[in-house]
């Protein structure tokens, strides 16, 4: 550690202040551990890229962390809510984060501990020494990419915000699943020309029970243009060109505006396998012990959606929210802790 300079000493560093690493470093705090949390965005940063209008499929119960109540008045409490709640937890614990702040490497020291390497916003360089790292990071900066001409451009997004902007605009919205089709049935409001283009067959198994009638609904009565078996292999200013996936047939293009490629997001796991933890390649799920989140890299865990296969997603808050105890617990076993 002696040939960096100003390195500031950590119990426990938990990367990520999103729902699942509040959790953490609250259930840490509870058994005496302030631990420092590193966020390279805002606190619960992939809550607030979520749809604006958005409601959570879960109750307001299923999302609180740290057993402090999440109050709402409604059955699925609203984005803003969340926003809020998580807000008014890591304020009123004091917990402290560091925001805005992005890290960058974990190396593991041959004495156990770990040196984490951080960089904020303006370049400015930090490294921390602790003897326990939480990896609570998300998804929502890593969408799964089309890689196809003209993705590049300023018409094209991975993600919806709100419907306002699209007003009487020709949209193509590609994917099939839930958010494509909550997109959809917002841009209906706004007087969108909607193009739903989608690779499988028949709608997705997983479209919401209450949502896919209405939906259905307004693609037979032609509001929403729903194309099946098709996906989109070039994104010009003013088209994009669709190929079929029938045998034989041809490419066609459709006059375009705006691009929502609502196509989902990865995990990013170079944090944990540059710092030695084994990641499945096929399911992209860590190795780690289910009752401790302790990865094969000793004193290594992770919280929350990393710890989830390909098909994580909101929903995920309601476990992911328990992972911390077990790290609590693990820890204060290690180092002895009463």
């Amino acid at each position: 550690m002696s040939a960096h300079e100003n390195v500031q000493n950590e119990k426990v560093l938990i990367i990520g202040a999103g729902p699942c690493g509040l959790s953490a470093a609250l259930e840490l705090q509870a058994v005496g551990i302030e631990p420092l949390l590193i966020e390279k965005h805002a606190v619960v940063h992939s809550i607030y890229q979520y749809p604006t209008y958005m409601n959570f499929f879960s109750t307001a119960e299923l999302l609180e962390i740290g057993g402090i109540p999440f109050t709402t008045p409604s059955d699925k409490p609203s984005r803003r809510e969340a926003l809020q709640y998580y807000r008014d937890v890591a304020l009123r614990r004091k917990l402290r984060i560091r925001a805005y702040e992005e890290a960058a490497a974990i190396r593991p020291q041959p004495d156990g501990s770990f040196l984490v390497e951080t960089v904020d916003r303006f370049g400015g360089k930090r490294v921390y020494a602790t003897g326990h790292v939480v990896v609570a990071t998300g998804y929502f900066d890593h969408p799964n990419m089309l890689g196809i001409p003209g993705e590049e451009l300023p018409k094209v997004t991975h993600f919806f915000g709100e419907a306002h902007p699209y007003t009487g605009m020709k949209v193509t919205i590609i994917g099939g699943n839930n958010s494509a089709v909550d997109a959809a049935m917002e841009l209906l409001r706004v007087g969108a020309e909607i193009t739903v283009v989608y690779r499988g067959e028949n709608y997705s198994p997983s479209i919401k029970p209450w949502v896919r009638p209405l939906f259905e609904g307004n693609v037979n009565k032609g509001s929403i243009r729903m194309l099946f078996s098709s996906q989109v292999v070039r994104i010009d200013p003013d088209s994009v060109t669709i190929q079929p996936l029938a045998d034989g047939a041809a490419p066609y293009r459709i006059d375009n505006d705006f691009v929502l490629a609502l196509t989902g997001f990865r995990p990013e796991r170079t944090l944990l396998t540059d710092a030695g933890a084994t990641v499945n390649p096929e399911t992209t799920v860590p190795s780690f012990d289910p009752e401790t989140m302790e990865t094969d890299v000793p004193g290594l865990f992770i919280a929350g959606v990393i710890a989830a296969g390909r098909e994580a997603n909101e929903i995920f808050i309601e476990s992911g929210r328990h992972h911390g105890k077990l790290i609590a617990q693990r820890i204060v076993a290690l180092t002895g802790r009463e």
